[in-house]
């Protein structure tokens, strides 16, 4: 299909006020500390983003149980199973993911840094639906340029700073889920964030949606390099910073990541 054409090059400036209600501001305000806190404690979780380890892809006829990748490993490990589609065959391939919940990675772990509450970046949307089978083609961090088709159920619409923006969020199992870029990521010091991108889950109701950039999150490749993790599209990829949600994740000096 082709690429989404949008306007993202708003020039830089200072932010304008929100130009959401002053319910959908409070709302997302009162329920920030919260969600913070649920962050910072399911990444360290004995299935939560550090804690994984390992992400096998097994052959052809490999008929190799959870139960059976587990022989021999430290009993703060599981094994949970999942399954994708191979980018050339497209033949289904089963995998094992392996997770400690003693891992160096969780041991050094101290934070996710992140940006202070921002109400501004509160943003009302609009939301149209397309036809069911409309896919929006993703590149994967590890698929060495290929890409994968993603359910894209609609667009959403809004404007900025003088700039209109059309953006894409696939169905993660139910749930609109956003993955952007910015002017931030990659950058050094305090405004600089993690470097591939950042997820967004999209609060909906009807053709209405609630973009809330401060719980924009770091993603799972940004805990382990054992994730896959979506990349922007290019209509996602914003010109300018968005500085609000997480920037990247701390680890004690030294420590494994």
């Amino acid at each position: 299909m082709p690429d989404i054409v949008t306007d993202l090059s708003a020039p830089q400036q200072t932010p304008a006020p929100s130009t959401a209600s002053p319910a959908s501001v409070d709302a997302a305000r009162a329920g920030y500390d919260a969600w913070r806190q649920t962050r910072l404690s399911s990444v360290v979780g004995p299935t939560g983003n550090l804690a994984l380890i390992e992400t096998r892809w097994l052959a052809v006829g490999d008929t190799t149980t959870a139960e059976e990748a587990l022989a021999g490993q430290p009993e703060t490990v599981t094994a949970t199973e999942l399954s994708r589609r191979n980018l050339e065959t497209g033949e289904p391939e089963r995998g094992i993911r392996l997770w400690d919940a003693a891992s160096p990675a969780i041991r050094a772990f101290e934070t996710i840094d992140a940006f202070p509450f921002d109400p501004s970046w509160v943003v009302e949307a609009e939301f149209h639906p397309v036809a069911a089978d409309r896919t929006v083609p993703f590149e994967h961090l590890r698929d060495n340029g290929l890409t994968r088709e993603l359910v894209v159920p609609g667009d959403i619409t809004f404007s900025r700073d003088g700039a209109d923006y059309t953006l894409s969020a696939f169905d993660d199992d139910g749930t609109l889920l956003l993955v952007f870029a910015d002017a931030t990521n990659g950058a050094e010091g305090e405004s600089g964030t993690y470097a591939s991108g950042r997820f967004l889950f999209v609060q909906r109701d009807g053709d209405r949606v609630v973009l809330d950039f401060n719980r924009a999150f770091v993603p799972p490749c940004g805990f382990s390099d054992q994730y896959n993790c979506p990349l922007p599209p290019r209509n996602n990829r914003f010109s300018v910073p968005v500085p609000a949600g997480e920037k990247r994740v701390v680890l004690r000096a030294g420590g494994a990541h």
